[in-house]
């Protein structure tokens, strides 16, 4: 909520001046959209499951229905090729165009979204903000082959649950058009984010690679009680029992206690800031029959300050390539058929997530 605060406040500072803050804050908002939405539908169907222990017992485990909550406003320009049919926003929209560097006007657009999401009884946060600001002269205003009033900005806050990923982004880019069409872009992104990479395991790791287990489990508040006639019994720290046999001990309560040490250190440790070098193009062609948008950002180059959770620390003290970027392409042969692809690509930390949509169709009349 913080960067959300931050992100607002930035975007009426850059726009806003003290003597005539209404009419500016009327044209910062003016063609946006608030939206808010609750979906849902069923999930998992009930599965029994039987036991055999102590006589037949049968169990049934419930998944709660799906559901979304959405609350967001945007002011994004539409490129040629998107759905203007749409009513409504439900918050399920896919829009891949979000995701590009250049948008389709100059000036600011920005997007403040989150939803609150319950998938086959998990819960996960989702957030997407950001604000973009393209600065373009006219050709009667800049003749020269390099333009230093042609740039581009973005802050962006990324929050993927399902992913578990999670950053807060600035770039500021000069952009060189090449034409009409393609574009393309140099300068420094700064990104905030956990220390990824780091692994609260690898200090409990003996010198064979396996895990002193037991003693993390310990040392975490489990305990163990032995009866004297070689049974034993596991208890977490608040007492309640786990296991009663070795077996369920490594194989079910183990695991979680692992998952949620993790965690844990994880959540402890400060944000780290990494500053990169990037590289991008933006690509937009539209016509009624045939359209083609893609984007791209390469990372070759990041500085390291030799913090203790730095990502070149766990990536053997070298470089790395982190890249991103997205493709929309749309073809109609003819008024009955069509073809479309569209997606998106991002890897980050070594950390990958994407989106993909294609499909073909045929209209019968």
């Amino acid at each position: 909520m913080k960067k959300l605060l931050l992100l607002v406040l930035t975007l009426i500072t850059l726009n806003v001046s003290a003597q005539d803050w209404k009419p500016q804050l009327k044209k910062v908002f003016k063609f946006s959209t608030f939206y808010g939405a609750v979906n849902g539908g069923t999930s998992l169907s009930d599965v029994d499951i039987y036991s055999v222990t102590n006589g037949l017992q049968t169990t049934t485990v419930e998944t709660p229905f799906d559901y979304s909550v959405t609350l967001g406003i945007r002011k994004i320009a539409r490129f040629g090729y998107e759905n203007r049919a749409n009513t409504f926003y439900n918050g399920n929209e896919n829009t891949f165009s979000d995701a590009a560097t250049i948008g389709k006007v100059k000036g600011f657009e920005f997007l403040f979204e989150a939803d609150y999401r319950r998938i086959q009884g998990e819960n996960y946060l989702d957030q997407h903000h950001f604000l973009r600001y393209v600065s373009e002269c006219g050709n009667d205003q800049c003749t020269n082959p390099i333009c230093v009033k042609n740039f581009t900005t973005k802050i962006e806050y990324l929050e993927d649950g399902f992913a578990d990923i999670k950053y807060f982004e600035a770039s500021e880019r000069y952009r060189h058009k090449y034409n009409d069409k393609l574009s393309f872009n140099v300068g420094a992104v700064q990104r905030l984010s956990e220390p990824y990479g780091y692994d609260p395991l690898e200090e409990w790791k003996l010198s064979n690679g396996n895990l002193h287990y037991t003693f993390l489990a310990l040392e975490e508040g489990y305990t163990t009680t032995f009866d004297g006639q070689g049974n034993v019994e596991y208890f977490n720290p608040s007492g309640n029992s786990v296991a009663t046999s070795t077996e369920v001990w490594e194989a079910v309560a183990i695991p979680e206690m692992l998952a949620n040490y993790t965690e844990k250190k994880r959540n402890e440790l400060a944000q780290t800031i990494q500053h990169s070098l990037v590289v991008g193009f933006d690509y937009y062609h539209y016509t009624k029959t045939f359209w083609l948008h893609g984007w791209g950002n390469f990372m070759p180059w990041h500085y390291d300050a030799g913090d203790e959770f730095s990502y070149h620390k766990y990536n053997n003290n070298e470089q790395w390539y982190d890249y991103s970027g997205g493709l929309i392409f749309g073809k109609k042969f003819n008024k009955h058929l069509g073809v479309f692809v569209e997606g998106t690509y991002n890897k980050y930390w070594n950390r990958e997530w994407h989106d993909f949509s294609l499909g073909i169709n045929y209209v019968i009349f």
